[in-house]
């Protein structure tokens, strides 16, 4: 389900809910959110609805928007709501380089982080890395490991959408070895091959 969205005159997009219920899974401040991205989840009596940013929307999520108080796994939403800010003009974090410049690289055919952790692009440190600018992957290829509380976990090039082409060229590769990544974090930039 893709949300809507609304261009301030400050040139910040607020993303608004396209229903009512309990939005839960969003990505955290701080997050590059590019068109078609996981946006968390709508819980409506019961029933999960993925959320999808909009298209025309690429920056980083602020923390406007977003209510004051105790972390909570589910906030109550109303249609129209604003979930959360995005900033095209805002960095990355320290040493993470320029949001804009980044966004302006990516095509929107970017497969971001399932999660947050730490990413390594190689199985090990003398082995080769799981994918490099110029090689072709399909769905189901590794594109590296995220270290969660000590627990590496493979993560594997797809989506629940069926937007990522297969197979794929390999544009970019994002992230450095060893960085921390949020949910929503793009890994690798593509283009079908």
């Amino acid at each position: 389900m893709e949300l809507g969205k609304r261009r301030r005159d400050d040139g910040k997009i607020e993303i608004l809910a396209v229903g009512v219920g309990l939005w839960r899974e969003g990505p955290p401040k701080g997050s590059l959110v590019t068109p078609g991205m996981a946006f968390g989840r709508l819980e409506v009596l019961g029933v999960l609805h993925p959320l999808e940013v909009p298209a025309g929307v690429r920056g980083v999520v602020t923390d406007e928007g977003r209510k004051k108080g105790p972390g909570i796994a589910r906030r109550p939403v109303g249609h129209g709501e604003v979930l959360a800010v995005v900033d095209p003009e805002r960095a990355l974090g320290a040493g993470a380089g320029d949001a804009a410049a980044a966004v302006e690289e990516a095509t929107g055919l970017s497969f971001g982080a399932p999660t947050s952790g730490r990413y390594y692009g190689r199985p090990a440190p003398d082995k080769p890395p799981f994918v490099e600018v110029g090689q072709v992957i399909a769905i189901g290829d590794p594109v590296g490991v995220l270290e969660i509380m000590k627990t590496f976990n493979r993560i594997a090039y797809g989506d629940d959408h069926g937007r990522l082409p297969s197979p794929a060229k390999v544009v970019r590769v994002f992230p450095k070895d060893g960085e921390d990544l949020e949910a929503g974090d793009p890994i690798v930039e593509v283009e079908p091959a």
